[in-house]
């Protein structure tokens, strides 16, 4: 039901910004890659932290925001391991076929890897099946 309620604020435009997974790579604002916040921080510091606006990295096309020299230097040398699953999009809305939007502070690192969703109401439902929602992402 909680499925069926989610595609349908999707299809409705509540609030939403939804797109099929194959229109757009990197979840980008103009803030910036997720929002403008560092990526690295999620792994170093536990905890959604802000970039700096002068340190920055272009990668996929999109700009990327760091809280320090050290942690840009970290993403460059392996973006992979430290960037967001679905290119930063919310997992449940892609485990669902779309890119929907995050708020930062919804987040959780599953396996070594950095997972965004919606809200934090949608990160519980997340949360109850990770594995099976990553499964289905694929």
């Amino acid at each position: 039901m909680r499925i069926f309620i989610f595609v349908l604020l999707l299809l409705t435009g509540f609030g939403l910004t939804a797109q099929t997974k194959k229109e757009s790579k990197i979840f980008t604002t103009k803030e910036g890659a997720i929002k403008g916040y560092d990526p690295v921080a999620y792994f170093t510091e536990n905890k959604p932290v802000k970039g700096n606006k002068t340190i920055t990295y272009n990668w996929q096309g999109s700009v990327w925001y760091f809280s320090s020299e050290n942690n840009k230097n970290l993403f460059i040398t392996q973006p992979e391991k430290y960037a967001p699953q679905y290119g930063g999009y919310c997992a449940y809305g892609w485990a669902q076929g779309y890119a929907v939007k995050i708020e930062p502070d919804a987040w959780a690192i599953h396996e070594g890897k950095l997972y965004l969703n919606y809200d934090k109401k949608v990160q519980k439902d997340w949360d109850k099946d990770r594995a099976g929602y990553i499964k289905k992402s694929r």
